[in-house]
């Protein structure tokens, strides 16, 4: 299906919240965007599109990314898999350690998320300094899937997060 809206056209519903989640951070927020039907879609559209065929399973990161993963994974046709903060999976579980622009964090997915060899589309809202992300890559290969690409609706350039994730293809719709 091809997207009604461009990519530019997306900007315009994502809100900056100044000094969040502290001073000198400006806050990337999608909320907008979820609440507008045709950029939601669009948003969805745009980031399926290149993987169509291409991927059995899509990872959510947790929190946004289940709401854009489920949304992706239901247009590939694929299954979904999510990653979350420590202490909130109930049955066996791997976790992964990463550092973020502001501290630092850990990621769990359960042992039996999928299968191997399974090729995995990584989805988040955001891509800032690439930690999270490469904890989930890792977790992914860890599980002896393949990490197709990581695609973000929104990308920080300047924390330089698309370096720490090469040699793996990473697609954003907007780039700040």
């Amino acid at each position: 299906m091809q997207p009604t809206l461009k990519t530019a056209d997306l900007r315009q519903w994502i809100r900056d919240v100044p000094d969040f989640p502290k001073p000198g951070i400006i806050f990337r927020d999608v909320t907008p965007l979820l609440a507008n039907g045709p950029a939601f879609r669009a948003t969805v559209d745009h980031l399926a599109a290149p993987y169509r065929g291409a991927v059995d399973m899509v990872l959510g990161i947790e929190s946004r990314g289940f709401i854009f993963g489920a949304a992706v994974a239901y247009a590939l046709g694929a299954g979904l898999a999510v990653v979350r903060k420590p202490g909130k999976l109930p049955a066996e579980k791997l976790s992964a350690a990463y550092d973020l622009e502001y501290g630092s964090d850990a990621l769990e997915i359960h042992r039996d998320a999928f299968g191997s060899p399974t090729r995995v589309l990584i989805v988040d809202d955001l891509l800032a300094t690439g930690g999270t992300a490469s904890a989930a890559c890792e977790l992914v290969e860890k599980l002896g899937g393949e990490v197709v690409a990581c695609a973000f609706v929104i990308e920080l350039t300047a924390l330089g997060g698309r370096r720490r994730l090469a040699p793996r293809r990473v697609t954003s719709l907007i780039q700040y």
